[in-house]
């Protein structure tokens, strides 16, 4: 049985989450990173950044939250 697929259907709700060091933040995010060496970004299909979370589970949860398909980046 041979059913299409548009493999690209969901692009739009695809995020990437990747490690970023806090030491390539603005001053401003550095000082609130609380003694954190690394912070993890969720940017969309277009890299515009979404958020900025403390670890990795918190960004994978909050694109899963907000019905988004997240993608790892390493």
């Amino acid at each position: 049985m041979n059913n299409a697929f548009d493999v690209n259907a969901d692009v739009g709700r695809m995020v990437y989450v990747k490690s970023v060091a806090v030491t390539d933040l603005p001053r401003e995010v550095r000082d609130q990173a609380d003694g954190l060496d690394h912070l993890f970004a969720v940017h969309d299909a277009e890299g515009q950044q979404l958020a900025l979370v403390a670890n990795r589970k918190l960004a994978l949860a909050l694109a899963v939250q907000n019905d988004y398909a997240p993608q790892p980046l390493h």
